[in-house]
């Protein structure tokens, strides 16, 4: 029984133990001499107005054995003919996590969020699942003892995997808080999902898998004739496409023990993408089609960093005021991959026409010629003339193409060097010692930076923002089609200012459906 099936089992007021000794218990996590137990305990009152209490309870740690509460009800919550109702509760867990989060703002006070609809949701019961879980994680980490944290992971494992697919859930979660709880939220969830990545990489026959692709969340929705995307993932949690680290035989990508700090830092990292599209649908007299355009209005990635470390707010990633740190170092966007289009198979809509041609750019040209003269029988020229052409090209880091898959257009963007040429995703080291540094180091600074002070890059529609256009029969005015979107990320580490051997390039998917009415 997972735990939201325990407290919404709970028997009625009349049947509650009414000392501490009988409490209803429910065992979170366990071992031979330890265990980690959720309990339920009466308050004094009438079986109308009784009042329950939830408390997190440690037995056989040491020092001694200590309990926390986690939640007490209104005298409403409990009910005589067992309909209780336990809403306070998520609400009161929600914002607890969300008061945890790297970065949350302290002055900001408990988010004011309606969880109404939430409770309809499919998958409820592992969305709650993975709240409690989460404030008992933090419960763990900042007021318990260190064994603790232990045995939390070293048992949650199959709750975790289980309460992580809450897909639908989560989406009306997210849909529903708002932009700014919705990123402390996830942050806070991403910081505990980043421990336990740890884990799983470090000893993946004692938590039981060792693949990870876990923790990834999107939803996409309609807001005032934009579709909005937005996605999360813990880095350490996607898939590598490609690593390297010079100096080991193989080029395996390990981390040695030396470097400790930029271990942790590239560990507790979280991709956080927003990706708006312009979607229209018109149509002239006359015409027996109707025209869907679709164009990318705004693309927003970051790297967040999922730390607590105290740090001057005017600091910047790479602005050189102060020393390398390991701490610094981070992952960045290095390719973007996003389709739209009509569901798969669908065959009323035709003629995909793309609003942008491959480029062919000019490259640099030199041309130098000299003319050399003399006058009498002397050996030496006396005459000399020189002309010198040349045209140049505007060199940009990201290069932004089109492309048509069947009925779905493809907005690709590609970071590239611009001193080599070459593709950052797919970089591979030639020869032992290159340091890619040389290639793009200071990528934050300077004002050929490839990316913001912040670490982050924006797409504006000004810059991207070239319409792609379908033709629909007319046979469909007045009805709603299912449209495809989806979108693919790759983000890449390398040595900024840091001296270090190792290189890495990650990737996350998302893909959702959104309603295009005609």
């Amino acid at each position: 029984m997972d735990v939201w099936s325990w407290i919404t089992h709970l028997p009625d007021p009349g049947d509650w133990p009414e000392t501490s000794d009988a409490a209803l218990d429910f065992k979170v996590a366990s071992s031979p001499a330890k265990s980690i137990v959720l309990r339920a305990e009466r308050t004094a009152g009438s079986d109308s107005e009784a009042l329950a209490t939830f408390l997190v309870c440690l037995e056989g740690f040491h020092p001694s054995n200590s309990a926390k509460t986690l939640w007490v009800s209104n005298p409403c919550a409990l009910s005589a003919d067992g309909s209780h109702d336990f809403r306070p509760l998520v609400l009161q867990l929600v914002q607890e996590v969300i008061a945890r989060a790297p970065s949350c703002d302290p002055a900001a006070g408990p988010p004011k969020l309606d969880l109404r609809p939430l409770f309809a949701a499919s998958q409820f019961s592992n969305f709650f699942e993975l709240v409690f879980l989460c404030r008992l994680f933090w419960l763990c980490a900042c007021d318990s003892p260190g064994d603790v944290g232990y045995l939390y992971f070293q048992a949650m494992n199959p709750a975790l995997v289980r309460a992580l697919d809450c897909k639908d859930a989560m989406r009306e979660f997210l849909a529903s808080a708002g932009v700014d709880w919705e990123i402390y939220f996830m942050r806070s969830l991403g910081y505990m999902l980043a421990k336990w990545c740890i884990l799983r990489e470090l000893s993946p026959t004692e938590s039981g898998a060792t693949e990870l692709g876990f923790g990834f969340f999107s939803y996409a929705i309609e807001s005032h004739g934009l579709w909005v995307l937005r996605g999360y993932a813990p880095v350490l949690a996607m898939e590598r496409t490609h690593h390297h680290h010079q100096g080991h035989p193989d080029g395996y990508a390990a981390l040695e023990a030396k470097e400790p700090l930029l271990r942790y830092a590239l560990a507790h990292q979280q991709l956080e993408a927003v990706l708006q599209l312009e979607y229209s649908a018109s149509s002239r007299e006359g015409d027996r089609f109707i025209r869907v355009g679709v164009r990318v209005d705004n693309l927003r990635l970051h790297i967040a960093r999922l730390a607590f470390a105290k740090r001057d707010p005017c600091h910047q990633v790479g602005d050189g005021q102060e020393p390398a740190s390991p701490t610094d170092e981070r992952h960045f966007p290095s390719r973007v991959r996003v389709w739209v289009g009509p569901e798969l198979g669908f065959a009323g809509v035709s003629c995909l026409s793309l609003g942008r041609s491959t480029e062919n750019p000019e490259r640099e040209v030199e041309r130098e010629q000299t003319v050399n003269g003399s006058f009498g029988e002397s050996k030496f020229p006396r005459v000399r003339a020189t002309a010198r052409i040349s045209s140049r090209s505007r060199a940009r880091s990201w290069r932004w193409e089109q492309e048509a898959e069947g009925n779905l257009a493809v907005f690709e963007g590609v970071l590239s060097d611009t001193a080599t040429g070459a593709e950052v995703a797919t970089w591979r080291p030639k020869g032992k010692g290159a340091d890619p540094r040389g290639e793009m180091r200071r990528r934050y600074a300077g004002p050929g930076r490839a990316f913001s002070k912040a670490g982050g890059l924006v797409v504006a529609g000004d810059e991207y923002g070239e319409w792609v256009w379908w033709r629909v029969g007319r046979e469909m005015e007045g009805k709603a089609l299912q449209w495809r979107v989806g979108w693919k990320v790759w983000v890449t580490y390398w040595p900024n200012e840091l001296k270090t051997p190792y290189m890495e390039t990650r990737c996350v998917e998302w893909r959702d459906e959104v309603v295009l009415p005609l």
